[in-house]
């Protein structure tokens, strides 16, 4: 179990989130933690609400494919393009996010699907 996974616990998560005054940089961390590791039902709301604020913030993205859970997948030059880095900073990020999280988060293009 990764020590990201064991900072959190929904509950403190949750709390978290609903906390008027709480620094954004924590707020954020307890956003992915739910992301990650929360129950089905918060997951869901929150890759809803994510999908809304890419399609918001970054209209030019479009998924070359979706996840069998139907996560839509980007390319790396795609995200490096949409947030202006390098396609080396983008994989960088990731892969820090991998090792943080204990889990890949890249799709592999026969793993995905036209259809959401």
């Amino acid at each position: 179990m990764t020590q990201f996974r064991q900072e959190w616990d929904t509950e403190t998560a949750m709390e978290i989130l609903n906390h008027p005054t709480v620094d954004s940089k924590v707020w954020a961390e307890a956003v992915e933690w739910l992301l990650v590791y929360g129950p089905p039902e918060i997951q869901e709301l929150l890759k809803h609400a994510s999908g809304h604020a890419t399609m918001e913030s970054f209209p030019e993205l479009e998924p070359l494919g979706y996840g069998k859970d139907g996560t839509p997948c980007y390319s790396l030059s795609q995200l490096a393009d949409s947030l202006d880095i390098s396609e080396e900073e983008a994989e960088a990020i990731i892969s820090e996010k991998e090792k943080k999280h204990g889990i890949s988060h890249r799709v592999d293009n026969s793993d995905t699907t036209s259809l959401q």
